[in-house]
């Protein structure tokens, strides 16, 4: 893996859909395949664009076109079972609920109610939401929750709008299934990833 801090100009970093996009053309003739990258926006200056932490199984590629690369190196996770580390993540705290007014689908000759996501507000909410994200590898020994601001995006092309609710989980875990753990580390915690969230940074203590 490769971690990267990139620059993203003023112009693309203020809609969270486009700043996607931008971090996309570093990767030159991959603009079909499955994202293979993490990113957290870390500063965000108006005017001036922002600096944004990307986690890539592939090495990016800074070109005419594409953001400005400021530092790269390669990154080698080594863990082991009963470790802790100090970690960062900002999350998309969420459930998913029946709502009858969005319709119904069928699957399989079975008629289902559409879903949608709800975001979960309250820090309790929150906590329990990132417990049960670790449960399968890792245990959270200590947290601080940091609300954020709503965050808007828009898609220029559909024409459409929408919103998500991130929240910054600042603490320490200890390591349960140091195998389990790695393959997370690269898939990433929870939904959103597209819009900033679900890379989880890593620091010995």
């Amino acid at each position: 893996m490769y971690l990267s801090k990139i620059h993203i100009p003023w112009q693309q970093a203020q809609n969270p859909y486009q700043l996607h996009q931008a971090l996309w053309r570093l990767f030159p003739g991959l603009e079909d395949a499955d994202r293979e990258f993490l990113f957290r926006v870390e500063q965000l200056q108006k005017g001036m664009g922002a600096q944004v932490l990307m986690q890539s199984a592939i090495q990016p590629q800074s070109g005419e076109q594409s953001p400005a690369l400021l530092a790269q190196r390669e990154y080698v996770l080594n863990v082991q079972n009963g470790q802790r580390l100090r970690f960062r993540l900002r999350a998309n705290p969420i459930k998913t609920i029946k709502d009858s007014s969005k319709g119904s689908v069928e699957k399989k000759g079975k008629t289902f109610t559409k879903t949608v996501r709800v975001p979960l507000l309250h820090e309790e909410q929150q906590q329990a939401w990132l417990e049960r994200k670790l449960q399968a590898f890792a245990q959270l020994d200590t947290l601080i929750v940091q609300p954020e601001p709503v965050l808007y995006f828009r898609k220029n092309k559909e024409g459409r709008s929408g919103k998500i609710q991130t929240v910054m989980f600042d603490g320490v875990l200890t390591i349960t299934d140091a195998e389990a753990f790695s393959n997370q580390i690269t898939q990433g915690i929870g939904p959103a990833k597209a819009f900033g969230c679900g890379l989880l940074s890593l620091a010995r203590i």
